[in-house]
């Protein structure tokens, strides 16, 4: 049907083939965060006090997003894998997806290895490992540990389904959504129609909610960004240069090379999908947080020609198996602590301490101070330095927040194009649409899922 110009001007079809109007630029969520970021950082630079008093705002976003994580990641998983109506295609996937994380963290350790090695952030520290405080490091883990290898496997076994919901516990709601979702498909469509049509008006009622939390996006920026430049300053930008220009240069050369695998493998014109995904992207900046765009991410995923049911599966579970921006930062920052101390490791202690970290990296997602127990616990395995100089990290760890995000996110995002491609069900048209009415639109309506 054909349209004026003038109208053409004022609508668009977007992503979900419903004719909108065309919103104003200030409406925009993208803009709103990018402003809302900008005031963060002033207030934290000019006010520090009050920037650092301001982290319950932040915080409280996180929240209303964890609110609605585990019920989205069970219904899309659950409704997705009904609608294949073939269990073994979820293994397959699966093991698809495990196979792609194993070599993308390998990748990313050995490539944080080589630019600790050829930038070398630590040399002429000569830091004194006694004058560092071990207790501190104890303060920010909790005393906790990062769980073996049987413990974490065993824990992805939920022992109470409303347990795995009420804690949040991702991949235990993820292993219970595919068992959900296989009985569905053994049991046939006529039987299951009923539950398939509450669920699928339950994910239409949980995306409405998750459009009412995104409304407040910006202040959740706002609050986080004051907080982490209030709490550690700007100053701390001068102690750290040399190891926060290695990670955010290995970051940048490190997307780069995603760019080149999401087009060689999967034909996806990455940039583009980035654009249409821009406000995802910004707040995951903002708030230093991927959980703060689990919901939304997986939707333009789906909408960009993912099937939901690959999407599910992926992104949940490379939130815990697929983390290359932490991994960049653990081989560097590893490298850089023994530069500092005055320590050269051969090239066998470095492929050893690449193994390490390796299984140290793996179910680091939700472990509170992480990094510094991965890298604890690989200090004490090799022996390279002593543990207590992981503590030279806790100035530069935060402002490492935002490097680590968004090569973690768009990892993953890259990983579910290269699964659904791998499967031969991407779908180019529907990409292709969507990019399309993405740039002609600046915010589109990311509670609509495309078809499974």
């Amino acid at each position: 049907m054909a349209t004026s110009k003038a109208v053409e001007g004022l609508y668009e079809v977007g992503p979900d083939q419903k004719l909108k109007v065309k919103q104003p630029i200030w409406k925009s969520l993208f803009l709103q965060i990018g402003v809302a970021i900008v005031l963060g950082v002033t207030i934290g630079a000019l006010w520090p006090t009050i920037g650092a008093q301001l982290k319950p705002i932040g915080d409280g976003f996180i929240r209303l997003i964890k609110m609605v994580i585990a019920p989205i990641i069970f219904l899309v998983i659950v409704t997705g894998v009904a609608h294949v109506g073939d269990v073994k295609s979820v293994g397959r996937v699966g093991i698809k997806a495990l196979g792609y994380f194993l070599a993308a963290s390998t990748f990313a350790l050995a490539f944080g290895m080589l630019v600790g090695n050829v930038v070398r952030p630590g040399a002429g520290l000569q830091i004194d490992p006694a004058s560092l405080d071990g207790g501190a490091v104890t303060a920010k883990t909790g005393g906790g540990s990062l769980p073996d290898a049987a413990s974490f496997l065993l824990h992805v076994i939920p022992e109470s389904v409303i347990g795995a919901f009420a804690e949040n516990e991702l991949l235990q709601v993820l292993f219970f959504a595919v068992f959900f979702g296989a009985a569905m498909v053994v049991l046939g469509p006529e039987k299951t129609k009923p539950v398939m049509d509450v669920l699928n008006a339950t994910l239409d009622v949980v995306f409405k909610i998750m459009g009412w939390i995104m409304r407040v996006a910006p202040l959740g920026a706002f609050g986080a960004m004051a907080f982490i430049i209030g709490q550690y300053g700007l100053a701390t930008l001068g102690t750290y240069a040399m190891l926060i220009a290695a990670c955010y240069g290995a970051a940048v050369v490190f997307i780069g090379l995603l760019f080149l695998v999401a087009w060689g493998f999967a034909r996806v014109p990455l940039w583009d999908f980035i654009s249409y995904a821009r406000s995802e992207f910004l707040l995951a900046l903002g708030t230093a947080s991927t959980e703060a765009v689990l919901p939304r991410i997986m939707t333009k995923l789906t909408n960009a020609g993912n099937p939901r049911s690959i999407t599910g599966l992926v992104v949940p579970t490379g939130y815990s198996f697929n983390l290359d921006g932490a991994a960049i930062y653990l081989s560097i920052s590893l490298l850089f602590l023994a530069q500092a101390f005055g320590i050269e490791l051969s090239v066998g202690q470095q492929l050893a301490a690449l193994g390490v970290l390796l299984l140290t990296s793996k179910g680091m997602a939700g472990v509170p101070g992480s990094s510094f127990l991965a890298l604890s616990a690989t200090a004490t395995a090799l022996g390279i330095f002593p543990v207590a100089g992981v503590a030279l990290l806790l100035g530069a760890d935060r402002l490492m927040d935002s490097m680590r995000v968004s090569v973690n996110l768009l990892g993953n995002c890259v990983a579910t194009f290269i699964v659904s491609k791998w499967e031969g069900k991407l779908d180019y048209e529907q990409m292709r649409t969507t990019f399309a009415a993405a740039s002609a639109d600046d915010e589109e309506d990311a509670s609509v899922l495309q078809p499974a």
